[in-house]
């Protein structure tokens, strides 16, 4: 059993509320009311959403949780729960998309409008995507991915400014990222005086999808019933 009431679980981009399934299931036994849903795009479509779509829904779900609740994000999800931190009473980063100046140290890429993340999806470069993951998680992550907007990414990289929250926050971080330099992460956790779960997951989705998924949300459950604790 958990301190802590509830749990909003934010997804990345191209993703979607089931990518928590294992940790959804970790949460629920440690009697914690658990949401992991998807996020939405504007009725105008994906290629019109902003990033302040996602976050107002991010914000409005948070806050309609029971308190003590904690938010968690993974990478593009791990900057929205960083930017809705201050209604939430603990934060968990998932190898997320880092703000401002951090953000200087991702690979700049282009993203156009509607990033076709769903139409280009293939077996095997999820695969190659989820080295850590079994073969069922490889194929249901393949079947499940979704476009994303462009523009949404092109803010998230191109550095939002944050100011350090006030709640207790962990950063996960995978042995490997190819998305998002561990490094990123490891620095931020240090400037900010935060702690650090390091994993054996080799890849950005790995703590999320992979082999030892369960086991990085039980070890969560275990830091915030830590943080409970009186004294």
């Amino acid at each position: 059993m958990s301190g802590f009431r509830s749990a909003l679980l934010v997804h990345g981009g191209g993703g979607g509320g089931w990518e928590w399934s294992l940790w959804r299931d970790v949460l629920a036994s440690a009697s914690m009311q658990v949401s992991a849903p998807d996020l939405q795009p504007t009725i105008n479509g994906v290629a019109a959403t902003r990033l302040g779509d996602y976050q107002r829904q991010v914000d409005r779900l948070l806050k309609a949780l029971p308190r003590p609740r904690v938010v968690m994000g993974a990478s593009l999800g791990g900057l929205l729960a960083l930017r809705s931190a201050a209604h939430a009473d603990s934060l968990v980063l998932v190898n997320p998309l880092p703000p401002s100046p951090w953000h200087r140290d991702l690979t700049a890429r282009m993203w156009p409008d509607l990033v076709p993340w769903r139409r280009n999806a293939r077996l095997a470069s999820t695969r190659q995507a989820l080295p850590d993951a079994d073969e069922a998680s490889a194929l249901f992550a393949f079947r499940h991915w979704r476009d994303e907007s462009g523009a949404v990414l092109r803010e998230a990289y191109g550095g939002v400014p944050v100011e350090r929250p006030a709640c207790r926050m962990l950063f996960v971080v995978s042995q490997r990222d190819e998305d998002v330099p561990v490094t990123i992460a490891q620095t931020m956790a240090a400037d900010w005086g935060s702690e650090v779960l390091q994993t054996l997951s080799t890849s950005h989705a790995g703590p999320l999808l992979g082999r030892h998924a369960a086991g990085i949300a039980a070890q969560t459950v275990e830091w915030l019933n830590k943080e409970r604790e009186p004294g």
